[in-house]
Order: structure tokens, then C-alpha cells, then sequence
């Protein structure tokens, strides 16, 4: 409380020009640092299109895959299409808890 009492004797012009020195500071900055708090990163389910795995079990057209090490329920995509155990996926979409996934063609690189 003491170090305050020191405030009460500065002018007010001098807050205000500090004010609009902050505000300038602030502007002249902003194009420089914008991109640090803009992210383009993807979490949940979203993060999971175009990752690979294996069909855990047979997808007729329902089944799981095993992805990053863990197990999702999956559908194939197209419907009609059966995919068999052992086999690779890539993940096409997710909706809910389900990820649509497709076979990898082998000579197919990343």
C-alpha cells in the first residue's frame, strides 16, 4: 500500500499517453503474433482421417480397426465391400464414435 501512495502525485496526461502507448504497442505487434495463437491443429475424432491401421476383425461392413494402438468401430466404405481381418485401412471420416474407413491399395505411398 505503501508504493501506491507514489502514484496519486503523477499527472493524469502521463496515464493517458501510457494508455495510448500500450494500445500502439499492441497494434504494431499483432501482425507479428497473430499466428502464434491461431492453430490449425485437429483433435478427436477429425485427427483420425487419413490415419492407417489394420481391421481388427472382419468389416462386413461393420466391424473394428485398430488404429494408433487403439480399437475403433468401424464401417466399410463402400457398404457392399467386405473387408477381411489383418487387413490395412485408412481412415476416410468419422461421425460419433464410428470411423469409415477404406482398404490400401498396396502400391498406394503416403
Amino acid at each position: 500500500m505503501l508504493a501506491l501512495l507514489h502514484w496519486e502525485f503523477l499527472p493524469p496526461w502521463l496515464g493517458v499517453v501510457g494508455f495510448f502507448a500500450w494500445v500502439l504497442k499492441d497494434v504494431m505487434l499483432y501482425p507479428l503474433l497473430h499466428r502464434a495463437y491461431q492453430t490449425n491443429v485437429k483433435t478427436g475424432l477429425q485427427a483420425l482421417v487419413g490415419a492407417r491401421g489394420f481391421a481388427h476383425d472382419d468389416l462386413s461392413p461393420k466391424g473394428f480397426v485398430r488404429v494408433q494402438g487403439e480399437l475403433w468401430s468401424a464401417r466399410a466404405l463402400p457398404a457392399d465391400q467386405m473387408i477381411v481381418a489383418g487387413t490395412e485401412v485408412e481412415i476416410v471420416s468419422a461421425e460419433h464414435m464410428t470411423v469409415f474407413v477404406r482398404t490400401v491399395v498396396p502400391d498406394q505411398k503416403f
